[in-house]
């Protein structure tokens, strides 16, 4: 463990904030890892000076940064996405270690990183506006894309990094300078990127504040950044509380958000499904990253037809999960981030059996000295009905509800019947209920998948959910458009000035302007 922290530049006692320079001035924290329950390390956050100091450095970065061309900006994220393939064993380690994930995750949370450079590296040529027809003889109409400004990016610690590179390398090319505030639940990962990230800057002469950072609770440094009228753009992640409270704040100044908050997936199983491939997405979707995704599922819809042989092949697997420390490759679950989230996860279940449900396996704490640090449980599988109020909150950890329905409109409805909307999955071989569940009559999320799991998107498409989800979109597709500020265009090149919709400003007998 000391290896991977000395290579990746940390020490016994780091500073929380980065504005071009490391500093800090608040309290001093200590970082327990839910692997074994010892100190990884010690953080100090950013006081109200630290916050004033960053913001300062962020903007001064920016207004260099914006007149820099783009594939110019560019080769700075290319440069990025290389460090981040030369510490990706390391990363990836401290990835595990601070937030609980197995090391397959952890090394494939860095690679998301890596690919999101990658994408970007591509944008940076592609910031395309568009020319469009105009009414009025003459004229040209355009559209054009220009920086936005300093971006704020809170992030969660269920990817601690990942989700700060889906804005910061897009941002980047785009000509913003970022200010990250991490969890404090993962700062030693933030910590570790943002250090990667001075080193590239420094060899390419970019300013290394566009990369910046502040380590800090809510009142320290979240409130601040979503009501600072000098940050125009607002990324959280997080819970849907948090997101209200964000976008009241950053709304309330007539800022832009873009919130990817809670997730309660579901996946159908239909009676032509294949089961197999069904039960193994299934299961990485409910104990993948301890069921600590927000894209993990938590619910299954399953035809009645079918249940008993489904619940049958759950149950198999979840009895023989590897529970474990994370860094060894027999692991298939690790802990849960804290002891708190265990503590959540186990009230969520007695909330299910007073509602009438049935705790089929799991959903036990795991304790003594195989398990260190009191962050271990059983993956929980269980019977449930769509009304419970329970099945309706997301439950931030391994618990999986079985549903059952009879009509496929009845599965769709079970399906939209959550306030929230980020990932669905169908599994099935009927070409017509799969078109159906894409359709406007369908699955209501920001993610709808056909034959694959909830869990596992790519950076290539928008990631991001409807309605308790927050409607915000991230990584791939046309996502870079949030970072930037569109101006539209209008050019005259002949010596008259008419007027677009036909109209007539004081009568041609005066000279004035005609359409």
């Amino acid at each position: 463990m000391q290896n991977v922290l000395k290579d990746l530049g940390l020490t016994d006692e780091n500073d929380g904030a980065f504005s071009g320079e490391w500093h800090g001035s608040g309290p001093v924290h200590e970082k327990i890892s839910p692997v074994d329950g010892k100190l990884l390390g010690k953080f100090r956050t950013a006081s109200a000076e630290d916050y004033d100091r960053v913001m300062s450095r962020a903007l001064a970065a920016f207004e260099k940064w914006r007149v820099t061309p783009g594939p110019v900006r560019g080769e700075t994220v290319r440069q990025l996405g290389n460090a981040l393939r030369e510490h990706k064993e390391d990363l990836g380690k401290l990835v595990s270690l601070e937030s609980g994930k197995i090391l397959a995750e952890g090394k494939g949370e860095v690679q998301e990183m890596i690919d999101i450079c990658d994408f970007a590296v591509g944008q940076s040529r592609m910031l395309y506006g568009l020319t469009i027809q105009s009414e009025r003889p003459n004229h040209r109409l355009m559209e054009q894309w220009h920086p936005l400004g300093v971006v704020a990016v809170i992030s969660a610690f269920n990817f601690p990094v990942a989700v700060w590179s889906w804005n910061a390398a897009l941002a980047a090319v785009c000509g913003d300078a970022t200010i990250w505030k991490p969890s404090e639940k993962t700062p030693l990962t933030a910590i570790a990127v943002t250090r990667i990230a001075e080193q590239v800057c420094k060899n390419t002469g970019a300013d290394p504040a566009i990369f910046s950072l502040l380590i800090g609770d809510r009142h320290s440094v979240g409130e601040p950044l979503a009501a600072d009228r000098r940050i125009p753009l607002v990324s959280a992640t997080g819970s849907t509380a948090m997101g209200i409270a964000v976008a009241k704040s950053v709304h309330g100044r007539l800022g832009r958000s873009i919130l990817e908050l809670g997730g309660n997936n579901a996946l159908v199983v239909c009676p032509s499904a294949d089961l197999e491939m069904a039960a193994q997405s299934i299961f990485f979707g409910a104990v993948g990253t301890a069921g600590q995704r927000c894209t993990s599922t938590r619910r299954v819809i399953v035809h009645e037809s079918i249940a008993d042989e489904l619940r049958e092949k759950l149950l198999a697997a979840y009895q023989s999960v590897p529970i474990g420390n994370p860094l060894d490759e027999k692991t298939l679950m690790g802990p849960l981030i804290d002891r708190q989230a265990v503590d959540t996860v186990l009230d969520s279940i007695k909330k299910l059996k007073a509602e009438g449900g049935e705790v089929l396996y799991g959903g036990e704490r795991l304790d003594g000295d195989r398990y260190p640090g009191g962050c271990y449980m059983t993956p929980c599988l269980a019977n449930a009905k769509p009304d419970y109020k329970i099945v309706h909150d997301e439950t931030f950890g391994p618990l999986l509800y079985l549903l059952t329905y009879r009509d496929f409109d009845e599965a769709i409805a079970i399906n939209n019947g959550v306030p929230q909307g980020l990932t669905s999955a169908i599994f099935t071989n009927d070409v017509r209920e799969a078109e159906k569940f894409l359709s406007p009559v369908g699955s209501d999320c920001g993610i709808t998948n056909v034959n694959t799991g909830t869990s596992g998107a790519e950076i290539g498409g928008a990631f991001g959910g409807e309605k308790e989800t927050g409607g915000g979109r991230e990584s791939g597709s046309d996502s870079w458009k949030s970072y930037m500020r569109r101006t539209t265009n209008t050019i005259n090149y002949s010596t008259e000035l008419p007027l677009a919709q036909g109209i007539r400003f004081g009568g041609p007998e005066e000279g004035s302007a005609t359409a």
